[in-house]
């Protein structure tokens, strides 16, 4: 008998190994699903789907009706790969249940079972329907009657032979359950034919029954009543989980009823809810557990109501929530499987191995979805499936058991040839083979056996494990393991090495923000060890890639120094140097504190507001590690520049300072404000500045500046200030106070000018004789009172424009765009008017470009030059005399014609030579056109290449000579001379330097 089970266990091994690969039990990758196959279609060719993974390859085979299908007898089933193929189905021999197996050396699976079933619908009987006669006003019920058929059925009703359907709405409804049409209240236009056409999807056919009519009667019209309920749903209705329920209702009543739903345990219909036209159907698509529950439907009209109700019940197939594993055992082991599915009604659970039923016995049972089978053999290998089944649906897991069976072997888990420790350290060494059953273990040190110490021991799993390792723990070790089927062994060394010290660690620093710090980390180790140094800052590993512009490693092989450039304050904290090598993992910590300026400070608020002070509190924010030694408050208007440094009391704010007060503000201002914290490193961030407030009104305190005046016409003082800015205000329904009299008066006259942005003020009055003197103040005032007073400025009166004109004017020209105009003063008195300079007003008479100018010059001047004239051009001029009061008469007008325009052609031809010092110049005399002044002469502008300052000398010749210094470059030009002026220039012509050698 133990010969039998060792051939079987020696064939397991064999078929294990065999092969291109390993071996795997058949998986299903597509099983059968159910089919309603239209029965006209019969001719052709019905295919049900199934294929597997597994290698070998698995084979198929087909079940109907629970029996195995015959391929060689039954000549209208084939196999395709593994699909089924039945061509010329038959409704008689082919309907039912369909189930795919899959089989390989490994076992045997089920697949899921698929149904067969056959979509037909038949003729309606050709026999004439009977005539429907009603009231108008009254409900009718057209029936469809469908023909035998099987599949799920549509149904439209068309009327009068009309192709388009009868259109669903509040009075009129096709019920897709029964088929009937439905009118709530007949009306005279519904009289006429009726047709129901019914679809079935599944057969792909429609079928159009006879004509119904539908007749008025004429014994008159149905008076009003209550509705009745003609579709109702089922009083129980299963809803499969995910499905999408339909309700129907409708009612027939004069008034056509109103259709309304709800659900009669108070809570809401849910949001997904679809109704139709009428409110007739109602859908609840992707059906859960909590849209389960009594709906109702209510039809009602101004005669009553009726109602119907129904239960919907959900249920749900089986759904996997734990399946079964593939499982490799050893021999005489014991197999625990448990599958578990969810769904409503709850599963069942039945187990298979190799496509067939398992029954319990001595060895094996199976409860509620577990699977116990003690002390394995190899008759027990196969591929076993649970199946989970409840009315609606049965599901399968599958999964592999091997039962294996093997001498020790250390081909795949050999002993790590090397092991290497440090002295003092721990070290394990595996020993792992593979074996079936498990293998006992021993150890040996070269040729001696292990004794167990507390130092050295083996354990549960046959490893070696070693502590506090000594130089003469070095050594080949020795793993020996049996069971029952063989003995095998494996060695492997171990190397002991030197511990890694760290002689040099980190040590706590204090620095400021901005420094740069080197933190040290040195080891001392083993020489043939690589030491790997890793560097983290508070918890994390510090990227010294992708922090290159603070972070940075110094050092070689055995130190790992660490550089943090322009140190910040986040980087405080911990810092810990990790040394790791193949053995062993030490490290070392030491804490840096960064001080810097204080943070901002927080909470700023301000309250009691008065009209030049505040009270301001704030709360202080980070010291940055270094205590906060004081306090400064900015504030800022709209009409300061940036934020400014403001008074306080106390004046000086100490770091524990958390209020103070404000002064020296201006009323009827708006202000923020914000603090700023220092400490001895430096002063830190601003905080964020308060809410706008503005100080209270008071009456203002400053007075204009500036005061003065004058001008204006006769019978006038015109007052003149620099007007108050917003900001010294003090208040609202700000204005000017404006006091005047006479000089040497006693009485003031008092006048306001309510405008803010007012810098003047004129006072009228008949009796003010020309350039009068007047006393003048301009105080200020607003919503609170009058407030300060100018000092007292003199102001005369407007007076008259001048009443003579200028006698002697005259004119003459320079050139072709200047004349110069003169006149005699006028000897003026208070009779005659002031005259505190002149006007030239200059113009031309031209019809086609005409042109006006004016020229003012003050005091006592009697000639003007006027520029920029147009050359060879008639021009008039007259001159008038002005002082404040305005302009006198006009002087008789004057005329003048310019001088014609200078050449416009350069000289030209230039030649010139260089004989030690002398420059000798020639060129060609400069010919004029007719509108053009004659040559006059020349002008030779010259200058040292490295200076501005230019020389002229002028000719009437077309020739010059002139003495240049030695040793520079010289820049020579040539203008023509005319009555017109200048004219063009030649090329600037560069003489290089004489040498003085």
């Amino acid at each position: 008998m133990r010969l039998l089970w060792k051939l079987e266990t020696l064939l397991l091994l064999i078929n294990t190994c065999a092969g291109d690969g390993p071996l795997s039990c058949p998986v299903f990758t597509q099983e059968p699903q159910d089919v309603i196959f239209p029965l006209d279609f019969s001719q052709s060719e019905l295919r049900l789907n199934c294929a597997a993974n597994g290698h070998p390859p698995p084979r198929y085979r087909w079940k109907q009706n629970g029996t195995d299908i015959d391929f060689a007898t039954s000549y209208r089933y084939r196999l395709d790969g593994g699909d089924l193929a039945i061509s010329s189905p038959h409704t008689d021999q082919d309907i039912g249940t369909y189930q795919c197996l899959a089989t390989n050396p490994l076992g045997t699976i089920l697949s899921r079972k698929a149904k067969l079933q056959f979509a037909y619908i038949e003729d309606f009987e050709t026999k004439t329907r009977s005539t429907v006669s009603v009231r108008e006003g009254q409900g009718v019920v057209l029936l469809c009657g469908p023909p035998p058929h099987f599949g799920g059925l549509s149904y439209a009703w068309t009327f009068n032979d009309n192709p388009l359907h009868v259109q669903e709405d509040s009075r009129r409804f096709v019920s897709q359950e029964t088929g009937n049409l439905y009118i709530a209240k007949v009306e005279p236009s519904d009289v006429g034919n009726y047709t129901c056409f019914v679809t079935n999807r599944e057969a792909r056919r429609s079928v159009r029954g006879p004509p119904t009519p539908l007749l008025q009667r004429p014994d008159g019209v149905m008076g009003e009543y209550e509705p009745k309920i003609e579709v109702r749903f089922p009083d129980t209705i299963q809803a499969a989980k995910d499905s999408s329920v339909k309700l129907e209702c409708f009612a027939l009543g004069n008034p056509v009823p109103e259709i309304s739903w709800r659900r009669l345990d108070g809570s809401p219909l849910p949001g997904k809810v679809k109704y139709s036209k009428s409110q007739a159907a109602l859908e609840i698509p992707n059906f859960q557990q909590e849209d389960e529950g009594f709906y109702e439907c209510v039809a009602g009209n101004l005669r009553g109501r009726d109602l119907s109700k129904g239960q919907l019940i959900f249920y749900a197939p089986p759904e996997w929530e734990r399946r079964i594993q593939n499982t490799y055992l050893s021999i005489y082991d014991s197999l625990f499987w448990e599958c578990k599915a969810s769904g409503k009604p709850s599963p069942r659970y039945t187990w298979f191995k190799n496509g067939e039923l398992l029954q319990p016995g001595e060895r094996i049972q199976m409860e509620n979805g577990t699977l116990i089978i003690a002390t394995l053999n190899a008759s027990d290998s196969g591929v076993y499936q649970c199946a989970a089944e409840n009315e609606f649906q049965m599901i399968y897991t599958n999964a592999e058991l091997r039962v294996l069976a093997s001498a020790p072997d250390f081909s795949k888990n050999p002993i790590k040839k090397t092991s290497v420790v440090h002295v003092g350290g721990d070290v394990t060494i595996d020993c792992k083979p593979i074996a079936f059953p498990r293998a006992a273990i021993s150890w040996k040190r070269g040729t001696s056996s292990l004794r167990p110490s507390r130092r050295v021991y083996v354990s549960e799993d046959g490893s070696l494990a070693m502590h506090n390792v000594t130089r003469s723990d070095a050594g080949p070790y020795t793993c020996t393991a049996t069971n029952q089927f063989g003995v095998a062994k494996d060695t492997g060394g171990l190397v002991v090495k030197e511990r890694t010290v760290i002689t040099v660690p980190p040590a706590p620093m204090d620095v400021t923000v901005g420094e740069s710090i080197v933190l040290p980390c040195q080891v001392s180790h083993d020489p043939s060890v690589e030491v790997a140094f890793v560097w983290s800052f508070n918890g994390h590993v510090i990227d010294l890639k992708k922090e290159v512009a603070h972070f940075e490693r110094l050092g070689g092989e055995s130190i790992g120094d660490l550089m943090i450039r322009n140190i910040q304050l986040n980087h405080s904290g911990k810092y810990l140097c990790a040394v790791k090598t193949t053995l062993e993992s030490l490290s070392a910590a030491a804490d840096v504190i960064v001080r810097g300026p204080p943070g901002p400070p927080e909470d700023v608020s301000v309250e009691h507001v008065s009209s030049t002070t505040s009270q301001l509190s704030w709360r202080p924010g980070a010291d940055n590690n270094s205590p906060i030694q004081l306090f400064t408050v900015q504030a800022r208007t709209p009409f300061s520049v940036g934020w400014q440094a403001v008074s306080t009391v106390p004046e000086i704010l100490s770091g524990k300072t958390r209020n103070a007060t404000v002064v020296g503000l201006s009323p009827w201002v708006e202000y923020e404000f914000r603090v700023v914290a220092g400490n001895s490193i430096g002063i830190g961030e601003p905080s964020e500045s308060s809410e706008p407030l503005r100080t209270k009104a008071s009456v203002p305190v400053v007075a204009p500046t500036n005061v003065d005046g004058g001008g204006g016409g006769r019978s006038e003082l015109v007052i003149t200030w620099e007007s108050i800015p917003e900001e010294l205000q003090s208040g609202g329904e700000f204005g000017y106070l404006v006091l005047l009299r006479p000089a040497g008066s006693a009485a003031w006259t008092e006048q306001r000018v309510p405008a803010v942005e007012s810098c003047s003020f004129v006072y009228r009055n008949e009796s003010i004789a020309p350039l009068s003197p007047f006393e003048v103040q301009v105080g200020v005032y607003n919503a609170e009172g009058d407030g300060a007073l100018s000092a007292v400025a003199i102001v005369h009166s407007g007076e008259d424009e001048p009443q003579l004109a200028p006698r002697g004017t005259s004119v003459q020209s320079f050139s072709a765009s200047e004349v110069e105009v003169s006149w005699d003063a006028i000897a003026w008195n208070r009779s005659t008017g002031r005259v505190l300079g002149y006007e030239v007003l200059y113009w031309t008479d031209g019809a086609r470009d005409p042109m006006v100018g004016k020229i003012r010059v003050s005091g006592n001047v009697t000639s003007k030059t006027i520029t920029g004239l147009k050359a060879n051009t008639v021009y008039f001029a007259s001159v008038r005399a002005y002082n404040t009061g305005g302009a006198g008469p006009s002087s008789p007008p004057v005329n003048i014609t310019t001088k014609k325009s200078p050449p416009s052609q350069p000289p030209a031809n230039i030649a010139w030579k260089l004989t030690n010092s002398k420059l000798c110049l020639n060129w060609e005399h400069v010919k004029t056109m007719e509108n053009e002044s004659e040559v006059l002469g020349y002008k030779i502008l010259y200058r040292q290449n490295r200076q501005s300052k230019t020389h002229v000398l002028e000719t009437n010749h077309t020739s010059a000579e002139l003495l240049v210094p030695l040793e520079e470059d010289y820049l020579v030009e040539i203008r023509t001379v005319s009555d017109g002026g200048d004219g063009s220039s030649s090329e600037e012509i560069r003489i290089p330097r004489v040498s003085s050698k």
